[in-house]
């Protein structure tokens, strides 16, 4: 089933296009937001009469920008069926490389804003040795904890207490990572039947985790200033999904927080629609800049399940995360868990049981005060160097968003890549294709590292827009998952 957009919303998103000749203006209007992903591949267009009438346009100027598309390979006929969005070559993604090396990554100088991960805290190692010491209490048993150690539950459980949402240990499961805490749940509440509503742009990683026991993607747009929630609450009436991932707090990747009245307004939404949210709390923990953090949305959704980590907030070799589930779906949960691994490494949770109990506001002051000095290193050098690139400056999470003055974000990871300079493209971030438009650029190196990176992405840009970047590899060929 093809999703449809109104005449209506069309009018809204193409605004007051270029109308030098008319039809041009709004082809290349059109054309950016299939591009960027704002109208979803495969979305039926409005038909010609509707979208005349939406715009107070003459029927030619639809008719012939329809043509444009056509001819562009941006939309294709369909006999009997209407006008359907599409992208030259398909709905391909940008090719990911990042969680290991390749052969450009492992050459000498090759600088990688592709993952978007810290180096790990300073004071970590003291709790790996104070965890190595309380280790041999343990050896005697089997070490296999489906649930997480006592000591970590109970400890994580703190955490959302202290956050304002009360919280049972025995409603934590600890995971090896967030990642396999989001396998878990889609194993456990998504079968094959069950759509999984998922946010673009999103976190890539986490749309194959959530589809792990085999539900159906849906994809609903995040609007550059935020959620709209009238576009989700149309998703969801046609589209039921059972599942819906939602990332509240620093978004990955535009950074944005939700806040507090449009939580409430989307769990009632959910609620009334009998959709169960999928909170991902990766980056909560992440903010740079002086304000009151949100509450957390399942305060607002009591049968939401939220998945945390540790990877983002201390270091991603912990290779911890949890999931907080409604306590009915708590045995489901470790059910399915057991079915996927038998437990997370102990000396892993002993080193976060220990920094959740002793420490870690030391450690991730020290943590947050580094991430700020980078943004603002990364902000300084983009607008000195991309003058015409624009970004929304977070206050928190780990990445600039950045739109570029026209699409070509997948040609320009390519061309960067000769550069020495490894980038995530918007399309990486789109479940169902689209945002060639957008770029991702994590602050997680050195401020010289990325003043010398933009630098060269600048080169890199400037070699695309003028004709002389080289082609990228196909969409897909290393098969790495963007960090």
């Amino acid at each position: 089933m093809s999703e449809a957009i109104s005449a209506s919303r069309v009018a809204t998103l193409v605004g007051d296009f270029d109308r030098s000749p008319a039809y041009v203006g709004l082809a290349e209007a059109l054309r950016e937001l299939i591009g960027d992903g704002r109208i979803g591949y495969g979305t039926r267009l409005p038909s010609e009469r509707d979208l005349t009438a939406a715009l107070g346009v003459s029927r030619t100027t639809v008719t012939r920008a329809y043509a444009v598309l056509r001819d562009s390979a941006y939309a294709e006929a369909r006999q009997g069926a209407g006008t359907f969005t599409r992208l030259p070559g398909g709905p391909t993604r940008a090719y990911d490389r990042a969680l290991w090396p390749t052969d450009v990554a492992a050459s000498s100088g090759v600088i990688d804003l592709v993952c978007a991960a810290a180096t790990a805290p300073p004071g970590i190692a003291a709790a790996y040795a104070e965890a190595v010491e309380e280790l041999p209490a343990l050896l005697g048993g089997h070490g296999y904890y489906p649930a997480g150690l006592p000591a970590l539950q109970a400890a994580i459980a703190a955490t959302y207490d202290a956050r304002g949402l009360p919280t049972r240990p025995e409603q934590i499961v600890v995971t090896a990572g967030a990642l396999a805490a989001s396998a878990v749940v889609g194993t456990a509440l998504a079968g094959p039947r069950d759509r999984v509503l998922m946010e673009s742009p999103t976190y890539p990683n986490a749309v194959q985790a959530l589809r792990s026991g085999g539900g159906r993607l849906v994809s609903v747009p995040l609007e550059h200033d935020g959620w709209d929630l009238g576009v989700v609450a149309g998703v969801l009436r046609r589209r039921s999904p059972h599942l819906v991932h939602v990332m509240p707090d620093f978004h990955n990747p535009t950074g944005l927080v939700m806040p507090a009245g449009q939580r409430a307004d989307y769990a009632r939404l959910l609620a009334r629609h009998e959709a169960i949210a999928v909170v991902d709390e990766a980056h909560h923990a992440l903010r740079l800049d002086d304000g009151d953090d949100q509450r957390p949305f399942a305060t607002f959704a009591k049968d939401a399940v939220t998945v945390g980590s540790a990877s983002k907030s201390i270091w991603g070799g912990l290779r911890l995360g949890w999931i907080r589930s409604p306590l009915p779906l708590v045995d489901r949960l470790t059910r399915a868990r057991v079915g996927l691994d038998l437990g997370a490494p102990v000396l892993e949770q002993l080193v976060l049981a220990r920094l959740l109990t002793h420490g870690l506001d030391e450690l991730l002051d020290a943590h947050l005060a580094r991430l700020r000095e980078q943004r603002d290193a990364l902000a300084a050098a983009v607008t000195r160097e991309l003058p015409d690139w624009r970004f929304r400056l977070p206050a928190g999470g780990m990445a600039l968003w950045c739109e570029l003055p026209t699409t070509g974000a997948t040609a320009l990871s390519a061309e960067a890549e000769h550069h020495g300079v490894l980038l995530a493209p918007g399309p990486s971030f789109a479940p169902e294709g689209g945002l060639d438009r957008w770029l991702r650029i994590p602050y997680t190196v050195a401020p010289s590292v990325l003043e010398e990176a933009v630098r060269r992405t600048a080169t890199a840009w400037r070699a695309v827009t003028e004709g002389a970047g080289r082609p990228p590899r196909p969409a897909g060929s290393s098969g790495v998952l963007v960090a």
